[in-house]
């Protein structure tokens, strides 16, 4: 893959791609500090609920390269006050959580064991490298699990962005996709612009067209019109959470996708990693989604598209039962509703 969302920079700082410059610029950022690596994830320069995840982890690294020399106890304080800080960016991906917790678990086995400040800095900096590089192997796995979905001459059509901008590798959704290509075979993707903030149009089409795979842009409301001339093989998309039971959430626009799908009798997957699997949630009634500003319903490109007077609803996310999903492409290979906790 010509992109690659994260990165350490040569000063050990957190290299990304600020994705709000997308697609009309390239823009690379390094981010020296837990504070920006928070501020990255609030304003969506970094997105995508595995990428999230990786980001928090390198951002405890980033946040505590001055407590090298530190005692134990002063250390592990700014560690917790950092995780906090991490954590409250954004409540729906439990990627985030879930990386945070693992950083955590390892600085108190290194100061549980009398490490000080120099030890816990190198452990943490080696488990969110592993966090980082682990996530690149399950995309590859989630791809070569999902492969059997995209023979050749497959229409697939996606949603948001589930790419190798949302991940540290190739991505979830996009990963069968760019096998796929890579194995020759001729695939079309329909992708959806993704109000209001145009994750595909701007993120999903650009990520395509740098690979070299024919993609079109359709409005969100098109694609029930698509699946009923017939014209959508199979329908991939990611996740930010999966209930025990199934249920996911995803991005604004996938449920609605779903009963489109399941209507036309089109396949409908949902793609991606253990990780996203939050087994203590029974169903998806428990899924916090996050509320996002007014502000990004009522404008495009900083353009007014609704009166100043008017309210506005801004849920990042819904919920998807898994009464609509026709299978769940993981790491650990291809899984048929119902599941349990551990899929």
């Amino acid at each position: 893959m010509s992109v690659q969302a994260i990165a350490w920079s040569p000063s050990g700082a957190v290299r990304i791609i600020d994705q709000r410059a997308l697609p009309d610029a390239r823009i690379e950022r390094d981010l020296e500090s837990a504070d920006a690596v928070a501020d990255a994830i609030r304003t969506l320069q970094l997105r995508g609920a595995p990428l999230i995840g990786i980001a928090a982890a390198m951002g405890l690294v980033a946040g505590t390269r001055e407590l090298r020399a530190a005692p134990r106890d002063a250390f592990l304080a700014r560690l917790d006050r950092l995780v906090a800080l991490l954590a409250a960016t954004r409540p729906t991906a439990v990627n985030l959580r879930w990386a945070l917790d693992r950083m955590s678990r390892a600085a108190q086995e290194v100061a549980g064991a009398g490490g000080e400040g120099t030890a816990i800095w190198e452990r943490l900096r080696a488990v969110a490298t592993a966090i980082w590089e682990e996530d690149r192997a399950m995309c590859r796995r989630i791809g070569e699990a999902g492969l059997p979905l995209v023979p050749d001459g497959t229409t697939v059509l996606t949603h948001c962005n589930a790419g190798a901008l949302a991940t540290g590798g190739i991505g979830t959704a996009l990963a069968p996709i760019y096998l796929a290509h890579d194995a020759g075979r001729r695939v079309q993707v329909f992708v959806d612009e993704t109000r209001p903030v145009l994750q595909g149009s701007r993120l999903t089409a650009w990520e395509l067209t740098q690979a070299g795979i024919a993609c079109t842009v359709i409005a969100d409301a098109v694609a029930g019109s698509l699946m009923r001339q017939a014209a959508v093989d199979v329908v991939i998309v990611g996740a930010d959470r999966i209930a025990a039971n199934g249920d996911f959430a995803n991005k604004i626009g996938t449920y609605p996708l779903a009963v489109l799908a399941w209507h036309h009798g089109v396949p409908f997957y949902c793609a991606a990693p253990s990780s996203t699997i939050d087994a203590a949630l029974p169903d998806g009634d428990g899924i916090p989604i996050e509320q996002r500003a007014p502000e990004e319903v009522k404008t495009i490109a900083g353009r007014a598209v609704a009166p100043a007077a008017a309210a506005a609803f801004n849920p990042a996310f819904d919920v998807t039962p898994a009464r609509y999903v026709t299978g769940y492409v993981t790491d650990c290979g291809l899984v048929k509703p119902p599941f349990g906790a551990d899929p």
